[in-house]
């Protein structure tokens, strides 16, 4: 019997007994309102929550907020219009002048006002990263009070995905704040009303 063989089977005859996985604790959270605490977490982030009843209302919103910007870029098919900038590119490198990406996401979060995102709506996973700014597009009855609430709508989830909260945000030793230093230098929540 090689060494090998022999730690292996060692290492299986002092196998220890199986225990129990430890019961999970979830906190429940009591918002009067779950829109309502997830704009105030969101404002206090540097971010707007903007309401809109239809993808209509979204287009003309998004040509108000960025009339005069190049290089927009969009993830969701009504906008294709609105949108300058093809996300069809073989190299993610090639999306390093993207000013605005306007992105479908899943679901927000009150308690922090993060917003889930995954591969489904992405082709580029680095998109929300490296845009100069980002808005992402919720429809506006997928809020959950806290994070475990979204963990449980994420149990079956596979794929990469990601919660960003806020723009870009670093401060360093003197706790200067800075936005956008690694990333977007700002966000907006459209919330969408009908879906």
């Amino acid at each position: 019997m090689s060494s090998r063989d022999r730690i292996l089977s060692q290492i299986r005859q002092n196998k220890p007994e199986e225990v129990a996985l430890p019961s999970v604790t979830t906190f429940v959270s009591h918002f009067e309102n779950t829109e309502d605490k997830f704009r105030e977490m969101l404002s206090l982030i540097y971010t707007e929550v903007i309401v809109v009843k239809n993808l209509e209302e979204l287009a003309a919103k998004a040509e108000e907020l960025y009339a005069g910007v190049v290089n927009r870029a969009t993830t969701i098919p009504a906008l294709s219009a609105w949108a300058d900038f093809s996300l069809n590119v073989s190299d993610p490198h090639e999306l390093e002048t993207v000013e605005i990406a306007i992105v479908q996401a899943e679901f927000g979060v009150a308690e922090n006002g993060a917003v889930w995102i995954s591969d489904q709506y992405l082709p580029h996973r680095v998109l929300p990263f490296i845009t100069q700014n980002l808005a992402f597009v919720i429809p506006r009855n997928a809020l959950v009070d806290n994070m475990h609430e979204a963990y449980v709508r994420l149990q079956d989830t596979l794929g990469w995905g990601c919660f960003i909260a806020g723009p870009s945000k670093t401060a360093d030793i003197e706790q200067s704040l800075v936005i956008g230093a690694h990333g977007a230098r700002s966000m907006v929540i459209f919330l969408l009303e009908g879906e």
